[in-house]
């Protein structure tokens, strides 16, 4: 009897020719294409999202700032408001007023033309 030797299965090579490979080229450059028509449509969206970031970080940094005037003229009405002291600083600062008992002296400003002897 003679014993028959299984030993998996046979692979063949089979030349196609130049068909199999321009297949594969072909298959290759539509994958690349599609991928580059993608990249294309989304481009307007990508910079369009970068444009809107920076328009958020700009806005964000618009609104820290003007948090912190309201903050400043908040405490401003809140002094003038509630300190005498700071009534009497603004009186004095800005009407010129002074107690009964007080000198006032005002000096002009400094000019910036050399003085002439």
């Amino acid at each position: 009897m003679a014993s028959a030797c299984l030993t998996g299965p046979v692979k063949l090579k089979v030349d196609t020719g130049i068909w199999s490979r321009l297949t594969q080229v072909v298959a290759l450059l539509i994958a690349a294409a599609v991928l580059l028509l993608v990249a294309h449509a989304y481009l307007p969206v990508i910079q369009q999202n970068e444009r809107m970031r920076r328009d958020i970080l700009r806005l964000d940094a618009e609104l820290q700032k003007q948090a912190e005037i309201s903050r400043q003229l908040h405490a401003e009405m809140d002094a003038l408001r509630n300190d005498p002291a700071t009534i009497e600083r603004l009186a004095r600062e800005k009407l010129g007023y002074a107690r009964t008992d007080e000198t006032v002296i005002h000096f002009d400003p400094a000019s910036n033309s050399p003085a002439t002897h």
